[in-house]
């Protein structure tokens, strides 16, 4: 009885510092990609001649974006997948929370209200549903030496899960591809089946650092090196095919769709690889997963109801009698002055900012008219 509770003890410290870190690292992964737009739009702002990378505000979100990986890498050593994957959602809050700070916009109450209502909603929801998921998740603490690892990988509900994963990755890859089904839903499952192979590698490469680091030797064994191989290439070609998404179909749908596809496949994995949800009882698991449908849904309106950017639609015509190129956009702004008013991500708005104003003194310009003769009466008109 005293093991057991001594177990449970460890499992429950272990969660913790888990769960520390991957919020910590969501937030901070957050945070540097909004320190790194600042950097582009600023720099965008000025004469300078300089690429982004030559500038210290970049490189100081480049390193924020390394520790917070890092620390998101290190969690899945501590906690269990069922826990960690859905954690994605403090990220998705961070980056809406800081985009909805540096809006500035100045609305009636009402107005604010009906506008941000259901955002708010989103906040409220995630904040909920990450409270009901970390609590009543699995509790489960295992030391993932490579004779576990290997001890999982053989037995036969993974490698019944690992079979039906490469034939629905390689049917949904065949459409793809072949019969040009450029569908959100394909690219996404093909994503997401991709990253449920990237957890599970990343949990057993970093439980096996980890106890190389308290002093048990854990990298000379071949498993390591099939674990890492597979890590790095399931996080590779996950990449490649959530940017094409992103290209194809709306930045903000994509990013809630993945999100939820992602945390099904990382927990359902989770569950059948490390065996999670084992000696869990139904009503923690019931409760895992309203948590986990809270964060769906406030995930879904919080990317829903993100303010779209404008097509810019110019059309110029030419004041002859004054020479002065004009341009319109059926009253949208031209060109925004830079006046320190950053947008973040695809939350932008620069509806309030004045648009840049046009030389008026400007000499006649000379047109060329290639293979006619010039108009008489007009000397400013001349022929190639």
């Amino acid at each position: 009885m005293d093991d057991s509770q001594a177990q449970q003890g460890v499992s429950y410290t272990d969660n913790l510092i888990g769960t520390l870190l991957a919020i910590s690292g969501n937030l901070l992964v957050s945070i540097s990609l909004s320190i790194q737009k600042y950097s582009h739009v600023k720099l965008a702002g000025t004469k300078e001649q300089r690429t982004f990378y030559q500038t210290k505000t970049w490189w100081s979100g480049f390193v924020f974006i390394c520790i917070g990986e890092g620390a998101n890498f290190v969690s899945y050593a501590f906690a269990p997948i069922a826990v960690v994957a859905p954690l994605n959602a403090v990220s998705v809050l961070t980056s809406s929370i800081l985009g909805f700070l540096f809006l500035r916009e100045k609305s009636k109450a009402k107005d604010f209200a009906k506008n941000h209502g259901l955002t708010f909603l989103g906040y409220v929801l995630i904040i909920g549903g990450t409270y009901l998921f970390v609590s009543f998740g699995p509790n489960s603490h295992e030391i993932l030496q490579a004779v576990n690892i290997v001890r999982h990988i053989v037995g036969w509900p993974v490698l019944l899960y690992l079979l039906l994963e490469i034939i629905t990755f390689c049917l949904l890859l065949y459409f793809y591809k072949q019969r040009s089904a450029n569908y959100l839903v394909i690219i996404l499952l093909l994503v997401a089946l991709l990253g449920s192979v990237t957890v599970i590698t990343v949990k057993a490469v970093s439980g096996m650092l980890l106890l190389t680091l308290e002093g048990s030797m854990q990298l000379d064994y071949p498993i390591f090196t099939v674990m890492f191989v597979c890590m790095v290439a399931s996080v590779v070609f996950q990449a490649r095919f959530l940017s094409q998404a992103c290209n194809l179909h709306d930045p903000s749908l994509a990013a809630c769709i993945n999100y939820i596809f992602s945390t099904c496949l990382a927990v359902v994995a989770g569950a059948v690889f490390y065996l999670e949800f084992l000696n869990e009882d139904v009503l923690h698991i019931c409760m895992f997963v309203l948590g986990s449908a809270l964060c769906f849904l406030g995930v879904f309106l919080v990317t829903k109801y993100r303010k779209k950017p404008k097509i810019f639609e110019p059309y110029v015509t030419m004041d002859m009698a004054k020479g002065v190129p004009t341009i319109h956009d059926n009253g949208l702004v031209v060109q925004p002055d830079f006046n320190g008013s950053f947008s973040y991500g695809s939350l932008v708005n620069n509806d309030g900012v004045a648009p840049a104003s046009l030389p008026v003194n400007l000499e006649h310009p000379v047109v060329t008219v290639r293979g006619t003769d010039a108009p008489h009466g007009h000397p400013d008109l001349k022929e190639d």
